[in-house]
């Protein structure tokens, strides 16, 4: 198994980045300029990072802060390193920086229907809080989710 690497991303990482996201979010694919706006939010209220193998970029994850609130804004592993853990990860990572930041609740919306992705957020702390109609497309539900964070004083 190859060793994989998570780390900042980089303006670079954007395309290889997108390819994963409109394979992952088929209906709601960010575009490449969402994820130009979200890096130029760095460092100061976003954090970026990917997760890579070798040369290739096989995940990534994002954060926004803002006070004492974090918000999950993205996470996706390539299809075919799914369930190596690697999930769990990119999301021990968001919730470690979050705590750096001072933060001490950290929140996600995750579409209803996807079952993978919510047993992800179940099983490292996070409890359902609402749910919001419609929100990705018509029929297509949002679940709220939060976590509280240990505070990290920097």
């Amino acid at each position: 198994m190859q060793t994989t690497n998570i780390r900042p991303m980089r303006w670079r990482d954007i395309e290889p980045v997108h390819d994963i996201e409109s394979i992952s979010f088929p209906n709601t694919t960010w575009t490449v300029e969402m994820f130009w706006s979200e890096l130029a939010g760095a460092p100061e209220t976003r954090w970026y990072v990917v997760a890579e193998q070798g040369e290739r970029i096989v995940g990534y994850a994002g954060l926004m802060t803002v006070g004492a609130d974090a918000d999950v804004q993205t996470l996706s592993v390539a299809s075919d390193v799914r369930r190596s853990g690697l999930g769990n990860r990119l999301l021990a990572e968001l919730m470690a920086e979050a705590s750096r930041r001072g933060c001490t609740r950290i929140f996600l919306e995750v579409r209803a229907d996807n079952d993978s992705a919510r047993r992800l957020y179940e099983r490292n702390g996070f409890e359902v809080i609402a749910r919001r109609p419609d929100y990705y497309a018509p029929g297509l539900d949002a679940v709220m989710m939060r976590r509280s964070i240990e505070r990290v004083e920097p």
